[in-house]
């Protein structure tokens, strides 16, 4: 037992917020002789005698404040003791008929709002963050749990909806503070909104993030600038926005957030760098029409399977081996929220088949709508080539036209002469030609 409180009176004093949050962080494997240190009836005393009058509480804490470490020292014995000490299977208690994590939920759940209250009543300074970090996170992890739980025994899984409402107010009591910039908590504001944006997206609830990102949009003035903060607050913060705007078509803006995110995430964070890159590369795809190069792939292999296929029938054209990688890949491309976007770059393979008609015709610039009919026969043929498909001149036309509406080509067609007229100066702008 004393162990713990040692741990706890070092940090304190030292004011070592991060160790302290560490210490404070429910899934430690220290925790079992903790959470047989003592029992219901008898913790609230045990934990006033070990804190009472501990020179600690010199630094920046009030009296009040030392109380609320009392609070928030039972109510985390209290999350220990459910998972170290309780009961796997469902009981039927005062917050209803829960099973083990939904029990580890509802005591993380009051742990929570005791730390908060630590800031928001007691006066705590904002070195004690990282306390208010570790609370969150592992808030959102047993609703997670205990949603998994419920949903296994057909129950209403609604805790992650809970879960998002206390980070919520975590978030106002972050943005809301009005001490000197140097003491307030506006400095866990960035933190606390990946938590949130992380909660809105795995409750599909993606448009709440517009909410989180006005309010912050408001406070501009009295917020520090972004690039003050930690360099893992903003790079998650501009992964998510970049994500919003990736999810909205916005593909400029998007592309923007996500290359700030990538440029500032650690060279050796690979698997952030690649969830960073599963958005940006179909946000370039859509901006500028450019493909990866194939040393991407080599650096990121889950990439590769995600990507090199589809960007592979893209360069060449082959509209049929399109369709397959998209359909093949389909499950994958629908989780990860990028289906959409990559079924809209058959427009970028289509242009990159004209063109290679275009090259083929020796860059001649009236060429016939046959030829663009002929090339479409055997681009939707399938994956291994297959026998040529009939297209009609039609809806031939009527491709060339979009092409060229988009800005993909230039130039026009001669309905009269069932010719396409191109410009003699950047046909298919961008390529080259």
């Amino acid at each position: 037992m004393s162990l713990f409180y040692n741990s706890f009176r070092n940090y304190l004093s030292a004011q070592d917020g991060r160790a302290l949050g560490g210490l404070l962080n429910p899934t430690n494997s220290d925790n079992h002789s903790f959470a047989y240190s003592s029992n219901h009836s008898q913790i609230h005393s045990t934990v006033q005698n070990e804190l009472y009058g501990i020179s600690s509480f010199r630094n920046g804490i009030t009296d009040k404040g030392q109380k609320a470490w009392v609070d928030v020292v039972v109510a985390y014995w209290e999350v220990v003791y459910e998972l170290e000490r309780g009961d796997t299977g469902r009981q039927l208690g005062e917050d209803g008929d829960l099973g083990y994590w939904g029990r580890a939920y509802s005591k993380q759940s009051n742990y929570t709002t005791v730390v908060s209250r630590g800031f928001s009543n007691s006066g705590w300074p904002n070195w004690l963050l990282p306390v208010l970090y570790t609370a969150g996170r592992h808030l959102r992890d047993f609703a997670i749990l205990a949603d998994e739980e419920d949903k296994k025994e057909g129950k209403d899984a609604n805790k992650l909806e809970d879960a998002a409402r206390h980070l919520n107010k975590m978030f106002t009591l972050c943005l809301s503070d009005r001490a000197p910039l140097e003491e307030s908590r506006k400095w866990g504001t960035y933190y606390i909104v990946s938590l949130l944006f992380k909660t809105y997206f795995k409750l599909n609830a993606i448009t709440l993030c517009k909410n989180v990102i006005r309010a912050l949009t408001a406070t501009t003035t009295d917020m520090p600038p972004l690039d003050a903060f930690p360099k893992s607050h903003i790079v998650t913060f501009e992964y998510f926005v970049g994500v919003i705007n990736f999810l909205e078509e916005d593909y400029v803006n998007a592309e923007s957030h996500l290359l700030t995110a990538l440029q500032l995430c650690r060279t050796d964070a690979s698997p952030n760098q690649e969830l960073i890159l599963t958005y940006l590369i179909p946000a370039h795809l859509m901006t500028t029409h450019q493909l990866p190069t194939s040393t991407l792939f080599t650096n990121y292999p889950r990439l590769k399977h995600l990507f090199q296929q589809i960007c592979g029938t893209i360069k060449t054209g082959n509209l049929g081996a399109f369709d397959a990688a998209l359909q093949a890949n389909e499950d994958e491309y629908v989780k990860r929220r990028i289906y959409l976007t990559l079924e809209r770059s058959r427009d970028i393979a289509l242009r990159n088949l004209f063109r290679r008609v275009f090259l083929i015709n020796e860059k001649k610039t009236r060429i016939p709508v046959e030829e663009f009919r002929k090339a479409m026969g055997f681009a939707v043929a399938g994956k291994d080539g297959g026998t040529r498909k009939e297209v009609e001149p039609e809806e031939v036309e009527c491709l060339l036209a979009g092409m060229i509406y988009k800005g993909l080509m230039k130039g026009y067609i001669s309905r009269e002469k069932s010719m396409v007229v191109l410009s003699n100066k950047e046909a298919f702008p961008g390529t080259g030609v």
